[in-house]
């Protein structure tokens, strides 16, 4: 008799292969209908940080400046916005549409370090970027403290350089 593993995460795949599956059944419409069914969309966002910001490229092509709504409250940003289906005035004999339209909603838990009070909006060929500043007390800065020896020259003292974002501190003796 041959051994046969198990493996748990099987029936979780093919339960999700076949909840994709019916989702993506329902979002064509039924029995060939060519009408578009609103439904809703996630776009794709990066997030990245640097020492002076958090920022946030929101994929949203075909959405319109004035159909987004960006907002903050406490610590949480919201970005919500509609991509619309338009009509031409004459009937349209369409083939396929793989495009997702209707409203998106997205929301993101800020971290402490963020000044919610400074937050840049800009939106370019289909993309949303906000850049949001963090607290100056969250920067990571240098401090240079100068030691002097216990010799009974304090002519030659010895520079240390801190840094309150890294746990090390280096030092240099002046020449």
């Amino acid at each position: 008799m041959a051994i046969q593993y198990w493996d748990p995460f099987r029936e979780v795949v093919s339960l999700q292969q076949r909840l994709n599956s019916l989702m993506n059944e329902q979002g064509r419409g039924s029995e060939g209908n060519s009408e578009v069914i609103a439904a809703s969309f996630t776009p794709a966002v990066d997030v990245y940080e640097d020492e002076h910001k958090v920022v946030l490229s929101i994929e949203a092509p075909g959405v319109k400046q004035e159909d987004l709504d960006v907002q903050v409250e406490k610590n949480t940003l919201t970005v919500r916005g509609e991509r619309k289906f338009e009509k031409d005035q004459k009937e349209q004999n369409f083939h396929r549409i793989e495009r997702r339209y209707g409203s998106f909603y997205r929301s993101f838990s800020l971290p402490n370090t963020v000044d919610t009070e400074n937050v840049r909006a800009s939106y370019d060929a289909g993309v949303l970027r906000l850049e949001l500043a963090k607290k100056a007390e969250a920067k990571p800065r240098q401090i240079k403290v100068n030691i002097t020896s216990g010799d009974a020259n304090p002519t030659q003292p010895k520079t240390v350089e801190a840094s309150t974002d890294k746990k090390e501190v280096g030092t240099q003796h002046a020449a």
